[in-house]
């Protein structure tokens, strides 16, 4: 059994399916628990809206709710396995600086984008036309903002949440925080910017809705922003990695667990042992 001391990567030609099924799982998981609280907080005729009138309240709730699902995902066992990146642009930054095989990169892809369709299909289902009212949340960009100013915004948000994470996982200290960190940055962001763009951060996460409702609004927005703002974080990492470049792939590392992925080199291959 592959164990996380590996620096070589492990079967390079053997499709991790269990990994690609965990992390398929924990994005369906992931966008069952947001899209939920999307739908309750700002769904029409939803009782939480009188509650709680006040939408910034809301953002807040719903933000602490979709980051919050995601980080039970990373220290589930599901999560401990595939690592829970649940998004194409954290799977692309840690193809970026070598730690993903290409195969296993794509098979996350697909993961990512069917995990979030099964995901949104099911609230859909659950909540019907309640869930229609917000277009089982799809993102778009808010009022008077224009598409490329919502990709460059989301670019900037993913490269700040791709090298919080990058800065977490560089040291054996500070990586078992690394959920907990996530969790606070997209709650915030949420909370601050859901206004101007919906605060996606995640291909799969606007593809997901998209799909189940058939409503694609400015789609592009949402695959080049955080794709793009996860190629800026990588060149931000090179340039000063000793500080954070990661040394995992995973946003949980469990020793307990075998990994897929390559760490970040000598110095990275001897701290994890």
């Amino acid at each position: 059994m592959a164990t996380s001391t590996n620096t070589d990567w492990v079967g390079s030609w053997t499709p991790h399916v269990e990994e690609w099924a965990c992390e398929l799982a924990g994005t369906a998981l992931l966008l069952v628990g947001g899209l939920t609280a999307v739908t309750v907080d700002f769904g029409v005729r939803s009782p939480v809206v009188g509650w709680l009138p006040s939408v910034g309240t809301r953002l807040l709730l719903t933000g602490a709710i979709f980051a919050g699902t995601g980080s039970l995902v990373a220290i589930s066992p599901i999560g401990r396995r595939s690592g829970a990146h649940l998004n194409p642009a954290v799977s692309l930054a840690f193809w970026l600086t070598g730690h993903m095989h290409p195969r296993d990169l794509l098979g996350y892809w697909v993961s990512q984008v069917l995990g979030a369709v099964l995901g949104a299909g099911l609230v859909r289902l659950v909540w019907g036309e309640l869930a229609l009212s917000v277009h089982v949340g799809v993102t778009h960009p808010g009022p008077g903002i224009s598409m490329p100013a919502a990709a460059a915004i989301e670019g900037l948000m993913t490269a700040a949440l791709i090298l919080v994470i990058f800065w977490f996982v560089a040291d054996p200290g500070r990586m078992r925080y690394t959920p907990l960190a996530v969790w606070v940055l997209i709650t915030i962001l949420v909370w601050k910017v859901a206004p101007l763009t919906g605060t996606s951060l995640n291909p799969a996460r606007s593809m997901g809705p998209a799909i189940a409702d058939w409503y694609f609004s400015c789609w592009w927005v949402y695959i080049v922003g955080p794709l793009s703002g996860a190629s800026l974080a990588v060149l931000i990492a090179r340039a000063i990695s000793q500080v954070l470049w990661p040394g995992t792939a995973k946003l949980f590392h469990d020793a307990s667990y075998p990994t897929i992925f390559r760490h970040g080199g000598r110095r990275h291959a001897q701290m994890f042992q």
